[in-house]
């Protein structure tokens, strides 16, 4: 600031300066210019005085050299000149200062030598015969008489300079202390320029919003630290070079940790899911991966930390699932044990009910009642059936074999299969899209995109529409299947892929929903690490999105 108002001064000092100078020249020349004009106006009038008395030959001893006198006839003819042959001269009717004189007694002009350098000052005077009597002088311009001046000048401005140096050193100096003194600590305290007081205001405030601020701060960080070290779940934070920066006592516990702290998250688990799950969330994708260790499960939830969208680090949430894990185990031995043992009496009860419905006993309640048989046989039949596909999609106890498949072609088949069924509800299918293929087992996507449909088909309205949308983009493969029908309340929404579970359950009783539906498509698309999104509204219709990576 010092270095600012010194520079600032100097050069203010130097225009005034400069400006006072010219000014002053410009001052001094124009006064001249009138003593000049002033000088040979008294001169002409004592040269015409005697030439009246003398005559002409007054002229002839009239010697100077800057003055010229030039007589001049009515007509504009030259009769004498102090400092020219009379016939070389030119008629001087037409000079600005001898119209005046004719016009008016007396003229006055000035005009610049023919090289710049020197300003004319003619002065005209009607003498009583007519004749006019002319006096010019030479008055140098004010390029010349700068220029002769310039060495007192340049003496001028060198002690000016010297001194608005020194000066505006001290001033400036001057100037800048109380800011220099200036106790920020206590801006409000200070006793300086009024000038400064909206600053040291303003400086006090943001004094008090900080020390808030950092207040608050500090009381969120005991907040987080109390919540996290109160917390069951796991809990850790790490950079993009997966150092470990922050950790609950939870997660030393769930990882068993040593009482000296890893640097590194790598030294906690080398798995291989591991290591996938931390290069995904640090490339910036959200991941949840389930890791098995020493028969103990933890489902670890990898969230990307973004800062100005580049990935600086990830927050990993740890969670022991191995009582659920063991609980869904038992279960799923449970059913699929079940589903062995049911189908073969269940398909027997079924082919005596359909000897009977046929008509062979006579007795008409007879076949009332094997109609009953019937039907319920087959949903068992149905239920026994997708609770096996469920058991093989779990436990991946049969090996399929992946191929290329046209999801477009392959809907296009469902939409047909079940065609009748949406007949009877009035329900129209569309199949939109273009040929996508994915790598997959054509009988799980079967299944899946026939379970689909056909949940869309029953819970949809009379005259409803079912739209199976198959598109790509971003590397990704969608296949969507949107209906008209009853939708699902957002509660529920979530439930919606459990086993058994029905959001109406008189209403999928009547129509023969075994609840199991949805459940196959989940596991499907486990099966094909693919993602499910579920978009729907009360009485609106739903949407299933399965998206293969």
């Amino acid at each position: 600031m010092h270095k600012k108002i010194f520079r600032s001064s100097m050069l203010v000092t130097l225009l005034v300066l400069l400006s006072s100078i010219v000014l002053i020249m410009e001052v001094l020349y124009e006064y001249f210019e009138k003593q000049l004009i002033s000088e040979i106006k008294k001169e002409a009038v004592y040269i015409s005085t005697a030439i009246e008395n003398e005559g002409i030959d007054y002229l002839n001893d009239i010697e100077g050299e800057n003055e010229r006198i030039t007589l001049i006839s009515p007509d504009g003819t030259v009769i004498a000149d102090t400092a020219a042959d009379v016939d070389a001269l030119e008629n001087h009717i037409d000079r600005e200062e001898v119209k005046e004189a004719i016009q008016n007694g007396s003229g006055t002009s000035s005009r610049y030598s023919d090289t710049l350098t020197e300003k004319i000052v003619y002065y005209a005077i009607k003498l009583e015969n007519g004749n006019i009597l002319r006096v010019s002088a030479r008055h140098y311009s004010v390029v010349v008489i700068l220029l002769g001046l310039l060495q007192p000048i340049l003496v001028v401005i060198i002690i000016a300079f010297v001194l608005s140096f020194v000066l505006c050193q001290r001033v400036s100096k001057k100037l800048v202390a109380p800011i220099n003194i200036l106790d920020l600590e206590c801006p409000e305290n200070n006793q300086t320029y009024e000038e400064l007081t909206p600053l040291l205001k303003k400086i006090a405030y943001q004094h008090r919003t900080i020390e808030e601020q950092l207040k608050n701060a500090l009381q969120k960080q005991e907040e987080f630290c109390l919540i996290t070290e109160n917390m069951n779940e796991g809990f850790l934070v790490i950079d993009n070079e997966m150092r470990i920066l922050t950790h609950n006592e939870a997660a030393m516990k769930l990882l068993d940790m040593s009482d000296k702290e890893p640097e590194n998250i790598l030294s906690v688990n080398r798995s291989k899911a591991f290591r996938k799950m931390l290069e995904n969330v640090l490339s910036g994708v959200r991941d949840e991966s389930e890791i098995e260790s020493d028969g103990i499960y933890y489902r670890f939830i990898a969230n990307p930390v973004f800062e100005e969208k580049q990935v600086i680090g990830a927050v990993i949430v740890i969670l022991d699932v191995t009582e659920s894990m063991n609980r869904e185990k038992l279960r799923r031995e449970f059913t699929s044990n079940v589903s062995h043992e049911l189908k073969t009496p269940l398909t027997s009860i079924s082919g005596f009910a359909e000897i009977m419905k046929n008509g062979d006993a006579p007795n008409e309640m007879v076949i009332d009642f094997s109609n009953s048989i019937y039907d319920e046989a087959q949903r068992l039949i149905s239920l026994v059936s997708d609770i096996m596909k469920i058991s093989e999609l779990d436990e991946k106890s049969v090996v399929y074999e992946k191929e290329t498949v046209d999801l477009f072609t392959l809907s296009l088949e469902v939409s047909e299969r079940l065609r009748s069924e949406a007949d009877k509800k009035n329900v129209k299918i569309n199949v939109i899209g273009d040929t996508v293929e994915v790598i997959g087992v054509r009988k799980i996507l079967d299944e899946m995109v026939y379970n689909l449909c056909d949940n869309a088909i029953k819970y949809n309205k009379d005259n409803g529409i079912v739209d199976i949308i198959i598109s790509s983009a971003d590397n990704k493969v969608k296949l969507m299947v949107r209906d008209t029908g009853i939708g699902i309340p957002i509660s529920q929404q979530s439930r919606v892929f459990e086993r058994f579970y029905r959001v109406d359950k008189a209403r999928s009783k009547a129509i023969g929903g075994t609840g199991l539906g949805l459940a196959i498509v989940k596991h499907a698309a486990m099966y094909h690490d693919a993602e499910i999104e579920v978009e729907s509204k009360e009485n609106a219709g739903t949407s299933v999105t399965v998206i293969f990576k």
